[in-house]
């Protein structure tokens, strides 16, 4: 049994947004007196899609996502089948906003490895759900008036220290999506120094991050592999299709 994580990109149709960038979109090809759409008289549907990845749907991203040098999530990815676990989180209510705490994970049995009663020790990906959790993340348009949840510091070193490489949420930025450019959590799950836009010799380069991505509820919590797809785009970010397969 196998479950797909990837919000369907609709191209001119309902869609997640963040950071009111231009919707994903496309139109037919036109060069003189051919146009590549049959339902405009075209022989074939032959369509230009416009799109950013980062902000219209499901996409996995890696450290080149914050260094000046180019470095390609193709590259970085090369994991076929993940062990994962998928958890359910409540996030916390700080000030007027919803964050994502290290209590938060503790509470739902996140412990480094080795602790007594451990569950992460095999996993090397980390798939979160926040909650509640219905189908409107599947048109969300996040902005300053709408700002998701987010993850605060401690709870990033929470996941690098129960041993986890691979994180996938249900939310358009680990980060508070407006927070200066600073986008301190996805340098300390890569270990980049802050402000920084350098790697050095302990940057966590095999470490991917998805985002966007939604959960049926119901697939439950647990434990699984995860085969993360690209496309094999040259690039800091590509959208993604992560399909979990339920584990015998």
């Amino acid at each position: 049994m196998h479950f797909d994580l990837s919000i369907p990109l609709r191209f001119n149709g309902p869609q997640p947004n963040a950071f009111g960038v231009e919707t994903a979109c496309s139109e037919p090809v036109r060069a003189g007196e051919f146009i590549g759409d049959t339902r405009l008289g075209g022989s074939i549907n032959f369509e230009q899609y416009t799109f950013i990845p980062h902000c219209n749907g499901t996409h996995t991203e890696c450290v080149g996502h914050i260094t000046h040098e180019r470095i390609s999530v193709r590259d970085i990815l090369k994991d076929i089948f993940i062990p994962a676990l998928l958890v359910s989180v409540e996030p916390e209510i700080l000030g007027k906003e919803k964050t994502i705490t290290s209590i938060s994970l503790k509470n739902i049995g996140l412990k480094p490895p080795g602790a007594s009663g451990e569950i992460s020790k095999e996993p090397t990906a980390l798939i979160v759900r926040t909650l509640p959790n219905d189908k409107s993340k599947l048109t969300a348009d996040y902005n300053k008036d709408n700002i998701p949840p987010y993850f605060t510091p401690d709870a990033m070193q929470s996941i690098i220290d129960a041993g986890f490489t691979h994180l996938l949420c249900d939310l358009p930025s680990i980060d508070r999506i407006y927070d200066e450019g600073k986008l301190i959590n996805h340098r300390i799950f890569w270990n980049v120094e802050e402000g920084s836009f350098e790697t050095n010799p302990k940057t966590r380069l095999n470490s991917t991050i998805t985002e966007l991505i939604y959960v049926p509820n119901d697939v439950t919590d647990g434990h699984y592999l995860l085969n993360l797809q690209i496309p094999p785009f040259e690039s800091d970010c590509a959208p993604s299709r992560p399909v979990l397969i339920k584990k015998d």
